[in-house]
């Protein structure tokens, strides 16, 4: 089964979401992520990010050597904030929950252009494993997703590439809001998501869950 990472050939208009606690989102953190070609740091071999949610706080150990490539671009988005008012828009009960479809259309126009090339997989999708998704050979961009089991068996051969796992907050992700489902299943369109963002999540899916912050660890 593959994890389809984003839909093409809709272009987002440039719409102000509703920020976290209802704030207007920072202009200045909006400009930097419209611009990704500036957002290329090679992440440390090691560092933690911490994720407060809707439901409460985990926390992502990465480790550079299973998969750079994801790694450096997980560090930068987390760095920029992009993670920040994003939706856990897909959660599927005993498989995964997956997020990283920016709440700003403009945003997440902006990086549907911006494919990485592919990781060997090192790790396998273990339960807490987390990985980029893909709709196809090099074609990650921001999405992400946990698994909730051990999913290595099937997701290996299709070449996702873990580059960190949950190490605090298990139960949190476990608790994550999943009865909305697929979008086969009448669950958010991704489609939809890009033109409209966040309007469209908070409307019509009120109850999923989303990520306040996600920051670098001290």
């Amino acid at each position: 089964m593959r994890l389809q990472a984003f839909v093409t050939g809709l272009a987002g208009a440039a719409l102000l979401t509703v920020g976290v606690a209802g704030q207007s989102p920072n202009l200045n953190k909006i400009a930097k992520l419209r611009n990704p070609a500036a957002l290329n740091e090679t992440a440390p071999a090691n560092f933690k990010v911490n994720f407060d949610t809707s439901k409460g706080k985990f926390v992502v150990d990465v480790h550079r050597d299973w998969a750079p490539i994801g790694a450096d671009r997980f560090y930068n988005l987390v760095k920029n904030g992009f993670y920040d008012d994003v939706r856990f828009f897909r959660v599927i009960p005993n498989f995964m929950a997956q997020f990283g479809m920016h709440g700003n259309p403009a945003v997440t126009q902006a990086w549907t252009s911006q494919r990485l090339k592919d990781d060997p997989v090192k790790q396998g999708s273990k339960r807490g494993y987390v990985v980029f998704a893909h709709a196809g050979p090099n074609s990650r961009t921001t999405q992400l997703f946990i698994n909730f089991r051990d999913n290595s068996a099937s997701l290996n051969p299709q070449g996702f590439a873990a580059f960190g796992e949950v190490t605090s907050g298990m139960d949190v992700v476990d608790s994550l809001y999943g009865d909305y489902g697929d979008s086969s299943r009448g669950g958010p369109d991704q489609a939809k998501i890009t033109a409209e963002g966040n309007a469209y999540l908070m409307k019509s899916f009120p109850k999923l869950d989303y990520i306040k912050t996600a920051t670098l660890a001290n």
